[in-house]
């Protein structure tokens, strides 16, 4: 059984052997066998960004993730896999093979202890002597240029805090015009964009080669943005609150055989990790900072927190679509069956509350680009479900993240 109820420090190492340092052993042993196709595999390692542990489908959400769901029933769900809490030392985590704190990074010092390095080998940099391309699509957040790691083309969406917009992002690592009229963009399309464009541009020039495709979504994470009609498929779902959720959560959970856990109790006492008192007066009555019970609440800030809760599972929702266009892709190169592709999360959800990158209008449409929200600790903690707490917490709740694994050619087993 899983302790929710304690702290947990060991898990990160978990994560690191797990999944950076398997690849890297992977391309070690590729050493023999390098020029055999069927026997190098291409390696596709999709990262969602705050997503909660029970946010989909196959682990007991409400959320529709048919895509995920599938890869989730063709291959292996894992119940105890583990991130780091945060978002760049997970980031440097998967693809360094090192502890987070092992890596350095420029605006954190190293308080004279000597034990850090500039920056360790990137995992594409193990394969591409394997006969690897290597591409990116999305967030980076960790130093240096994406290129210099090993990668042939990326697309870096540095620009976190506006979904709707291409303003700040770079196509291999030279800063991108956006254009005239960017009606239409959203980040997540952009990414499977990218990566659709990647793919099909290597099965016409390198169909000979194997590819390793990291393919890293923003979403769910802050600001709350998605197109309109993604969120009116869930506007009025959450008005029965989070108490209510996580119980629905938690039964399917069980039915699901997917933990032997108890539901852990809210915490009305916590809240986000960090406080910005200002933010409060942008996003006004609606908003509140403690998971406190839903009948305690009034209609108000039920209906603001609920509205918050459909942006999230909107950007889920859409992130799920995107995915599937992308292993539609890989079935059109005929590389879907031994294609080793991965899905994870990088923390959990975020019990954050701020309003940044140009700030919140109250008058916006909810999840617009000029609305900053955040999910805040009460859905996060539903998010979560069936742990305590949420992102930057070393809890389950911080923590745990769903881990599918699936590739048909290699792994027979399934469930």
């Amino acid at each position: 059984m899983i302790d929710h109820q304690t702290i947990v420090a060991k898990p990160a190492r978990r994560y690191r052997i797990g999944i950076a340092a398997m690849l890297c052993l992977f391309a070690a042993n590729l050493v023999a066998t390098a020029a055999e196709k069927p026997d190098r595999p291409n390696i596709v390692f999709i990262l969602a960004d705050d997503m909660g542990y029970s946010d989909l489908g196959c682990y007991g959400g409400e959320i529709q993730t048919p895509n995920l769901d599938k890869l989730a029933t063709g291959g292996l769900r894992f119940t105890q896999f583990y991130n780091t809490a945060r978002c760049w030392p997970t980031r440097a985590a998967l693809l360094t093979g090192y502890y987070a704190q092992q890596v350095g990074r420029d605006k954190l010092p190293d308080h004279g202890r000597g034990n850090r390095q500039k920056w360790a080998r990137l995992l594409p940099d193990f394969l591409k002597p394997h006969g690897y391309r290597n591409y990116h699509s999305g967030k980076w957040h960790i130093d240096g240029k994406v290129l210099a790691g090993g990668f042939d083309r990326s697309l870096d969406m540095k620009n976190q805090g506006n979904f709707f917009t291409a303003a700040g992002n770079s196509l291999d690592d030279v800063r991108i015009k956006p254009a005239a009229d960017e009606t239409g963009y959203y980040a997540s399309t952009a990414v499977a964009d990218h990566a659709i464009e990647c793919l099909q541009d290597h099965a016409t020039k390198f169909a000979d080669r194997p590819f390793f495709h990291y393919v890293a979504f923003i979403s769910p994470h802050f600001p709350l943005h998605a197109p309109p009609e993604d969120i009116a498929r869930y506007r009025d779902k959450y008005l029965d609150g989070w108490d209510v959720m996580r119980k629905r959560r938690h039964a399917r959970q069980q039915k699901l055989d997917l933990l032997n856990t108890t539901l852990s109790k809210l915490e009305p006492d916590v809240g986000p990790p960090y406080h910005f008192p200002d933010a409060f007066k942008k996003l006004g009555p609606g908003e509140i900072n403690r998971p406190l019970p839903w009948v305690d609440l009034n209609d108000v800030q039920r209906r603001f927190q609920a509205t918050k809760m459909a942006i999230h599972a909107a950007m889920v929702d859409r992130m799920d679509r995107e995915i599937g266009r992308v292993v539609a892709q890989l079935k059109a190169m005929g590389e879907y069956e031994n294609t080793l592709i991965f899905f994870a999360s990088d923390n959990g959800a975020s019990a954050e509350i701020m309003a940044r990158n140009g700030g919140h209008d109250p008058k916006a449409p909810p999840g617009s680009a000029a609305s900053y929200l955040c999910l805040g600790p009460g859905f996060s903690s539903a998010a979560n479900t069936p742990f305590r707490r949420h992102k930057t917490w070393v809890h389950e709740g911080g923590i745990s993240t769903p881990l599918i694994v699936h590739w048909p050619a290699g792994i027979q087993a399934r469930g």
